[in-house]
């Protein structure tokens, strides 16, 4: 386990601006302690600062994991954010998206959400923009990009992609053979 190097920092948070914007500093300066971000094998964990003293007492071949999965970088060096990092993501997420009850489960199966199944949408999201996809109950169950403004939203027709998925809580079931 190893800090990240200066190109590995800036993909991640890069990546994390999408979703949070400027709050990523909120992540690492929280009032209950410091907290970081480590890298072992090819993932980004987060973790205080006191959990990552304990793990030290581990060698790198017999530790599996320490902390919270943020994501992963992939072999071409980009980052690929993991839905466990959706707790630490929704309390800061700065665009987010409500999908009615009926379009819950079509996204938590992995689909795109639908014009028909949107709820709410933050008012100023752009096009692509990160963003966190909340229940009508305001339960986050996962994130994706907008694939339309929120302008453009309005006037699409009701069978048209509005937020393309990335990663959702149903991910747990559906490859819980191959999560590592």
């Amino acid at each position: 386990m190893r800090p990240l190097t200066e190109e590995e920092t800036k993909v991640m948070f890069e990546k994390l601006s999408k979703y949070i914007g400027e709050n990523i500093k909120l992540l690492v300066d929280r009032p209950d302690g410091t907290y970081c971000f480590r890298l072992h094998q090819d993932r980004v964990y987060y973790m205080s600062e006191k959990i990552l003293k304990l793990a030290t007492n581990f060698s790198r071949d017999k530790l599996i994991s320490v902390g919270t999965c943020f994501g992963k970088f992939t072999k071409t060096t980009k980052f690929r954010l993991h839905v466990t990092a959706l707790d630490f993501l929704a309390p800061y997420a700065k665009f987010k998206v409500w999908v009615k009850p009926g379009a819950e489960q079509s996204f938590l199966y992995g689909n795109h959400v639908l014009k028909s199944g949107l709820g709410r949408i933050t008012e100023n999201t752009m096009q692509y923009q990160g963003v966190v996809v909340y229940s009508m109950a305001d339960v986050p169950l996962g994130f994706g990009v907008a694939a339309k403004s929120t302008q453009e939203c309005r006037r699409v027709d009701p069978m048209s992609i509005v937020v393309f998925h990335q990663a959702d809580v149903g991910e747990f079931i559906r490859n819980e053979d191959t999560l590592t």
